[in-house]
């Protein structure tokens, strides 16, 4: 499709998110935040989460050829920072259920899809996925060949043959939508695990798909996060949850490229951009307003001007960086994966370090909740910590491509 069109395309699907944000997830916080627990407040997000599923976003995520209206990288980038700027947490409702698909999208089978895909593209109700990867004991290494002698390295979730299927069993955490809206589990969890006995997970590990109601699921813990607090993370157990033998996706020893592929990591650069913009926004009406009992205006004052000339300079960095990043996806350009985890790592980081500078222009009055700021640190917060951490994933990537004897270091120019 000509540049011109996709462009355009793009442009009217920005101008329908942030109609839609401005509109609907901007009321989330008001109806989540004084609800005392955290299911109370992930059940809340369930009428706007409703709508962003009547309005087609969710579909937007699976691609056209699947049978969705998702154009690439580059358009869900857009979605992804105008829906964040209205709510991140009722955002990463949607986007988490992407992710949760993301095996099956890239990896399923035509039946797999075909049994799957329907309930996430209607637009009706509210469906939603889980990957279910991260673990108790950490998954930083989950590569790595278990040396046997009872140490517990890399993926410890198992799955073993019996009969027609498989059963599965292991520890999970800091999975999104595991509790499903009611306890018994998302209506698909794709879980990540260790499929037979070889101990080289290059071999042996792999991606089965549980339907909810998943029996065997067990809530252990509700963990009580810094930021998305409307956003429910579980500890959780499998205990002899059974999957039908075509719930393989792809084939055992898979499962380490299927993980690659689902945590590109370009959309949270996105995600940085819509929590920094609105951050931004909240600090320069402030500047230009307040006095704080002087003669002039906050922004008149050089330190508070310059720093906001520094925080805008960085968002237009990372949209800039994170828009490169979608489009060389979307092309398949060598200098992709490169530029994912740059702008992952750049983006969350600057989010994190623009949040408490925007905080310093505004001073005290930033440290309440009536002002969104702190609200949105806790939530830039996470950036750097999740979808593959910026110090056990993403910066280990950048370091295995720099020592690779056939990196080209200028391959993402062309992108």
């Amino acid at each position: 499709m000509p540049t011109n069109i996709l462009l355009a395309e793009q442009k009217a699907l920005r101008a329908t998110a942030r109609e839609f944000a401005g509109d609907v997830l901007a009321r989330a916080r008001e109806v989540t935040d004084p609800l005392p627990t955290a299911t109370e407040r992930y059940r809340a997000t369930r009428p706007f989460y409703e709508q962003l599923v009547a309005a087609g976003f969710l579909r937007r995520l699976v691609p056209q050829a699947l049978g969705g209206d998702g154009t690439g990288a580059s358009a869900a980038a857009v979605l992804a920072e105008e829906l964040i700027a209205g709510d991140p947490s009722v955002a990463l409702n949607l986007f988490s259920t992407g992710l949760g698909l993301a095996p099956l999208l890239r990896a399923g089978s035509a039946e797999q899809r075909e049994r799957y895909l329907p309930a996430f593209l209607a637009t009706s109700g509210a469906p939603l996925a889980s990957l279910a990867l991260s673990e108790p004991g950490g998954t930083a290494n989950l590569d790595e060949r278990d040396p046997g002698e009872g140490q517990a390295v890399g993926l410890q979730t198992t799955a073993r043959r019996q009969g027609d299927g498989w059963v599965i069993n292991g520890r999970k955490q800091w999975v999104s939508h595991a509790t499903g809206w009611d306890g018994t589990g998302p209506d698909v969890m794709s879980v990540v695990c260790r499929a037979g006995d070889d101990p080289d997970p290059r071999k042996s590990l792999a991606v089965l798909l549980a339907a909810g109601p998943i029996d065997g699921l067990r809530i252990d813990e509700l963990i009580d996060p810094l930021g998305h607090r409307a956003h429910l993370l579980p500890r959780f157990s499998l205990v002899d949850v059974r999957v039908p033998a075509a719930n393989l996706v792809g084939e055992v020893g898979a499962g380490l490229g299927i993980v690659g592929a689902a945590f590109g990591g370009a959309l949270i650069g996105a995600c940085a951009a819509g929590v920094m913009r609105v951050a931004f926004d909240v600090a320069l009406r402030f500047a230009r307003t307040d006095r704080r009992g002087g003669r002039v205006p906050v922004v008149a004052h050089q330190g508070a001007g310059f720093v906001l000339a520094d925080v805008k300079t960085r968002i237009e960095a990372v949209r800039s960086l994170t828009y490169r990043a979608c489009a060389a996806l979307d092309r398949g350009s060598p200098g992709a994966e490169e530029l994912s985890v740059h702008a992952k790592v750049f983006g969350s980081e600057a989010a994190v370090q623009s949040l408490v500078d925007l905080m310093r222009v505004v001073g005290v009055e930033s440290y309440g909740h009536h002002l969104p700021l702190a609200g949105l640190l806790q939530d830039a917060l996470a950036y750097p910590l999740f979808s593959g951490g910026n110090i056990a994933f993403r910066r280990r990537r950048l370091q295995a491509l720099l020592a690779d004897p056939d990196y080209d270091q200028w391959s993402t120019i062309d992108d």
